[in-house]
């Protein structure tokens, strides 16, 4: 029977497993030293030397094996880094629960012992999981795997920049240009701290043409964005990469928010004079919950608000895209604002997510997307897992095969209570 444990002394496989006796002479603490020396060599590993490298990591914390697998870019699979291992649905295993709930699951082994699946998270960001199969899981074993998966995820997430066999372990088909220069510019799928999340998908996973998201942290603000540019191409592509580019520019001079749009006015209708791209550009200020933003032409944002979507809270008076149709504009780029409360939600999302197709052949719509979001919501998911599953209900409606790019990101503030 698999079990949950938010914390080690709530497991029953921990509370029943005797305390184990150290190995003959192993002298207290040369296990931490050699498991140090072992992480040390984590970080200066080649990305296919971690399966090895791992291996020796489990003989050091007396546990049989440790096996890395990493979630794929749709967040179907959990998929093993060492070859001829079966790949796992997340959907429907115990190992997908961890990453989904990101938290631990201990279940007993088929052929004894235990298996225990501890999530691998760099800061906010799910990248997979650990498997580890061993006889007992007592609190120091425990405590020498959180800290290898603790390391294993800087190491993975440092080192996926550079590897293309990280990159090619993560996909589950080929990918076609435009959406390999698009996704060479994302950020991580979430970032945040104590006070902030955000989280962000983007389907079709391997064919995207002109969506794009960006999202980073300051000291006290979180800065989000979400774009969309025109047509479903490799110019399309290039439209959307000018758009960040000009966006991280601004924001690292530190420009408020008219003044960065304006710069992607000028940028696009500099370089691409013939194309534009709607979306919005956010600021919230983590320790008061002021919500800035500027919307180009966009689907307006959705406040989620105490598990229910509230009614045009977020809308205001549109905008043109960005590129050309802002040079023709009569008014100057408006920023607006809304004081959030503990445990809003912001969701973003561009017109291929409500223009999306179900199965009787209509729409999904804006008031069916709303449904999903509040569904999603009332479950009470972390702001990562209930983005996956809106997105992953969209494709199913559509057997997987989106007429246009659909991206969704999702903002929560979540301040410490005094």
């Amino acid at each position: 029977m698999a079990t949950g444990s938010p914390a080690p002394g709530n497991d029953p496989a921990l509370a029943s497993a005797p305390p184990s006796a150290p190995p003959p002479g192993d002298i207290p603490g040369s296990r931490e030293r050699l498991l140090e020396t072992l992480l040390s060599e984590v970080h200066t590993a080649a990305p296919m030397d971690l399966p090895a490298l791992v291996d020796r990591c489990a003989a050091m914390i007396d546990v049989e094996s440790v096996v890395v697998y990493l979630v794929d870019i749709q967040q179907r699979y959990l998929i093993p880094l060492t070859r001829g291992l079966p790949t796992i649905e997340l959907d429907i295993s115990t190992p997908g629960w961890a990453y989904r709930t990101i938290d631990l699951r201990v279940e007993e082994n088929p052929g004894g012992g235990l298996m225990a699946w501890l999530p691998l998270v760099d800061g906010a960001e799910r990248l997979g999981i650990l498997g580890i199969r061993t006889a007992v899981l007592d609190p120091t074993r425990l405590r020498r795997c959180r800290m290898l998966a603790s390391v294993l995820a800087m190491a993975i997430t440092s080192k996926r920049a550079y590897s293309d066999s990280i990159a090619r372990q993560s996909r589950t088909e080929p990918m076609d240009l435009p959406a390999e220069m698009l996704r060479s510019l994302l950020p991580p799928r979430t970032i945040g701290n104590n006070h902030a999340v955000s989280t962000a998908v983007l389907e079709p996973a391997y064919h995207i043409g002109g969506d794009a998201f960006d999202h980073s942290l300051t000291q006290s603000t979180l800065h989000a964005a979400i774009f969309d540019a025109m047509g479903h191409n490799l110019a399309s592509g290039l439209t959307t990469a000018v758009a960040v580019a000009g966006c991280r520019n601004a924001r690292r001079a530190g420009a408020e928010l008219p003044e960065l749009v304006a710069t992607i006015d000028q940028a696009l209708g500099q370089w691409l004079p013939d194309q534009y791209c709607t979306g919005i550009i956010t600021q919230l200020d983590l320790a008061e919950g002021v919500f800035r933003w500027c919307n180009c032409g966009h689907p307006q944002p959705l406040l989620i608000r105490g598990g229910r979507v509230l009614d045009a809270a977020l809308e205001r008076p549109a905008q043109p895209p960005m590129g050309l149709p802002a040079q023709f504009a009569t008014a100057p780029r408006a920023a607006y604002e809304v004081m959030l409360e503990p445990g809003d939600r912001v969701l973003l999302y561009t017109d291929g997510v409500t223009e999306a197709r179900i199965e009787s052949g209509d729409r999904l719509g804006l008031r069916r997307f709303t449904d999903s979001i509040i569904r999603g919501a009332a479950a009470g998911e972390p702001a990562p897992e209930a983005l996956r599953r809106i997105i992953h209900s969209i494709l199913d409606h559509q057997k997987d095969q989106l007429r246009d790019d659909a991206t969704l990101l999702l903002i929560e503030w979540r301040p410490p209570r005094p």
